[in-house]
């Protein structure tokens, strides 16, 4: 079975609350739990990590022993170059995940330091953004 490592950045622990007129009113716990259920239908064993702190994320990001990693940077993706060269380093597929679309908000927001290492990326949908990436991974593995 197919390990994906799920990577939330900082301030997603307080979805549900923060904003839910952009993020959303879903919790994390409750995407996750949304995720571990889509999971089970593609066949994937999934991990999930959340932290507030840059180094923590990039300490995740080169630890992992995953076949795919989803991570939504949050604002991480505007400023961690740390972020993409941990990223680049691993030569694992990965999908860059957000909820809101960046590039209806500000303009500093329009610029992701992780996209360029990426195999994709999905932003937009609000939750359904992780189910959307979960997706993709499962197909790009199986192919």
């Amino acid at each position: 079975m197919k390990q994906i490592l799920i990577i939330h950045g900082p301030n997603l622990n307080q979805l549900g609350t923060r904003e839910p007129d952009i993020y959303g009113a879903k919790t994390l716990t409750e995407i996750n739990e949304d995720l571990s259920n889509h999971a089970k239908s593609l066949n994937l064993q999934l991990t999930f990590f959340q932290s507030n702190i840059e180094g923590e994320l990039v300490d995740c990001i080169q630890g992992t022993n995953c076949d795919g990693i989803i991570i939504n940077p949050a604002a991480y993706t505007h400023t961690s170059i740390a972020i993409r060269d941990a990223i680049a380093g691993k030569q694992l597929p990965v999908i860059e995940v957000h909820l809101s679309n960046v590039y209806q908000r500000e303009s500093f927001r329009h610029h992701s330091h992780v996209a360029p290492v990426c195999i994709g990326q999905i932003t937009g949908f609000g939750a359904t953004s992780y189910l959307l990436a979960l997706s993709g991974m499962a197909d790009h593995l199986n192919r």
